[in-house]
């Protein structure tokens, strides 16, 4: 069984460049990914616990890889798909390793199926500026400081939209992004970023800023094409109400998490 880690939103999402390419710094979440197994070389059949890949896509995406369409594929994920947390991706990286690929194929052959995707087939995912509509790295940044997030969903599940360009201008996040922020600016960057989508694409009602205002939180995240949304703490400081403060307001699937560091 191969096990691949999603991602909790980003850090940053917007357009970068005279040229406006989408780009992100991910905020990786390694305790919630996706399993994947593949056994037996008979017809091809897909077992999974959500709506990961549909047997069109799955030989699509063998294929891509020059793999043979056969064997019995079993999916599992800790999310649903959807929610900006990287399940569709992390299913197919997960996929193509289990069935043996060369890794320096699965980053085109997920673009191939899902035309937008995210950098979870890199070893540090948050440690690049990542183009998610070319599945390339446009450079290398700072690793993101050691965080520590409680965070949840946020309304329904959402797909990302290959075609969707709709996201503000970041040139000035990136650049600050690149001095290697401490904790403090960091999360103050990445509240920035999220409430720059908001403001563009809403919704006008997420409660996710006052929430963390009044938790004391460092900052806040958001999946920008999702509903994944996160408070931003320093390690060892998210109250111990916050997974219950989250909920109340209607969050769904909270977890805590570490994330981030530069050891």
């Amino acid at each position: 069984m191969v096990f691949v880690a999603g991602h909790f939103g980003e850090w940053l999402q917007g357009t970068v460049g005279p040229d406006r390419r989408v780009a992100l710094v991910t905020l990786a979440c390694p305790v919630a990914g996706v399993q994947a197994e593949v056994t037996g070389s008979g017809a091809l059949a897909i077992e999974q616990n959500a709506d990961l890949v549909d047997d069109a896509r799955c030989r699509r995406f063998l294929s891509a890889l020059g793999l043979v369409e056969r064997g019995h594929v079993r999916l599992r994920a800790d999310l649903l798909p959807g929610g900006g947390a990287g399940m569709s991706t992390a299913a197919l990286v997960a996929l193509a390793r289990a069935a043996g690929a060369a890794e320096d194929r699965i980053a085109e052959a997920c673009l191939a199926v899902e035309g937008a995707t995210d950098p979870l087939m890199l070893a540090r995912p948050d440690g690049v500026l990542w183009a998610p509509r070319d599945a390339r790295p446009l450079r290398e940044v700072p690793l993101p400081p050691e965080a520590e997030i409680v965070g949840g969903f946020w309304g329904p599940p959402c797909r990302t939209d290959p075609q969707d360009l709709a996201f503000p201008h970041m040139d000035d996040l990136v650049a600050a992004w690149a001095e290697g922020p401490q904790l403090a600016e960091a999360a103050r960057l990445a509240s920035l970023s999220a409430e720059r989508t908001t403001a563009l694409r809403g919704p006008q009602d997420d409660p996710t800023p006052a929430i963390a205002r009044r938790l004391g939180a460092s900052g806040h995240a958001r999946a920008h094409t999702g509903s994944a949304r996160a408070l931003i703490f320093a390690p060892g400081e998210a109250p111990a109400e916050a997974e219950t403060t989250l909920t109340e307001a209607g969050l769904t699937h909270v977890r805590r998490f570490r994330t981030g560091g530069r050891a």
